[in-house]
């Protein structure tokens, strides 16, 4: 089985966030990263089904990201166990919008004929959760997020999904398949000093983004980013039962915006 697992670079949890100059990214002299923790998932699980079919198969590391940062996550999942990597570098600005992101995925793995595409749920700086799933249509496979659970039957993957109120639901795909792991599935493996070692020697594909032609356009960008700022503000209400009660709804609604 040919396998392949995105994993993306993020701001590790404990990184201090400043905006930089032009509000449209943070700021990343000051921040360390730090492999995307559902990625993580993601590519432990890819280890497991090949290992689970007797060591047949091949575990693909893609990871799109600068050329300065991008290759230390991409040697750690090579470090873990996978087989080889591709590597599409992309310089600030960087792209945020799903489809144009599982776009350019689509079309630098089209002619790998992966059997099966795992992924995280979604990244940790931008959530969108929609990256898997695009690249999946694109690619014409079948589809299933937000997956616990993972088994081979008769050919097919059969899958666990988490949904609301503590809900699951099990799920039977045809191959190929392009899947998002939720967290929490496994318990992602430290790389071994073999595995490092050899992990130097497993072959990085590297790919430019300008070089990989796509149609369409952003479906969406970020205009200002901006870090909340918090206010103390004390006001008297004062005046009758319905009067307060008025002043009430209007600052829960075009101040606080909590209705």
């Amino acid at each position: 089985m040919k396998i392949g697992v995105l994993v993306k670079q993020v701001a590790g949890s404990e990184s201090p966030l400043r905006i930089d100059s032009n509000e449209k990214w943070v700021d990343e002299e000051s921040i360390d990263f730090a492999t995307n923790e559902s990625d993580s998932y993601a590519l432990e699980e890819a280890l497991q089904i090949i290992e689970r079919s007797g060591g047949e198969g091949e575990v693909v590391v893609i990871s799109m990201g600068p050329a300065d940062r991008t290759p230390k996550i991409i040697r750690e999942a090579l470090a873990k166990g996978g087989n080889r990597a591709i590597h599409i570098q992309e310089e600030t600005p960087y792209e945020t919008d799903p489809f144009m992101v599982a776009s350019i995925f689509a079309e630098a793995v089209k002619d790998e004929s992966f059997d099966l595409i795992l992924s995280g749920l979604q990244s940790d700086d931008l959530g969108s959760g929609q990256t898997g799933v695009i690249l999946g249509e694109l690619l014409g496979m079948s589809t299933a997020t937000l997956v616990m659970g993972v088994e081979l039957q008769d050919g097919k993957l059969r899958v666990k999904r988490e949904l609301e109120s503590g809900w699951f639901q099990w799920v039977t795909l045809p191959f190929p398949a392009c899947i998002t792991i939720q967290s929490g599935l496994n318990q992602p493996r430290y790389p071994s000093l073999k595995g490092i070692m050899g992990a130097k020697k497993k072959e990085i594909k590297s790919i430019t983004k300008g070089d990989i032609k796509v149609s369409g356009t952003p479906m969406q960008e970020f205009s200002k980013m901006y870090l909340h700022k918090a206010e103390k503000r004390t006001e008297m209400i004062e005046g009758s039962t319905d009067q307060i009660v008025e002043r009430m709804i209007d600052i829960f609604k075009k101040e606080i915006k909590a209705i």
